[in-house]
């Protein structure tokens, strides 16, 4: 089965097995010794974070802060 028989095959698939398949061959991708490359635009945020980190690094969350917040109710 070539790759377009296999798309149009996926194409009528749930959404959730779909993305089922992508996260597996993403895995497998992994497995196999495949790293990608962060895009520029990721590389200039982790870029940003840091400096501000490091411009404050007393501005911090303790890891039960966080899920705290996430869990309250809005």
């Amino acid at each position: 089965m070539d790759t377009t028989t296999t798309l149009q095959t996926i194409r009528g698939w749930p959404t959730d097995d779909r993305l089922e398949l992508v996260f597996r061959l993403w895995d497998q991708l992994v497995e196999d010794g495949w790293q990608p490359e962060p895009t520029d635009e990721l590389v200039a945020e982790l870029d940003r974070r840091l400096a501000a980190h490091e411009a404050n690094p007393g501005n911090v969350r303790t890891w039960e802060q966080v899920q705290e917040r996430v869990r309250r109710p809005q």
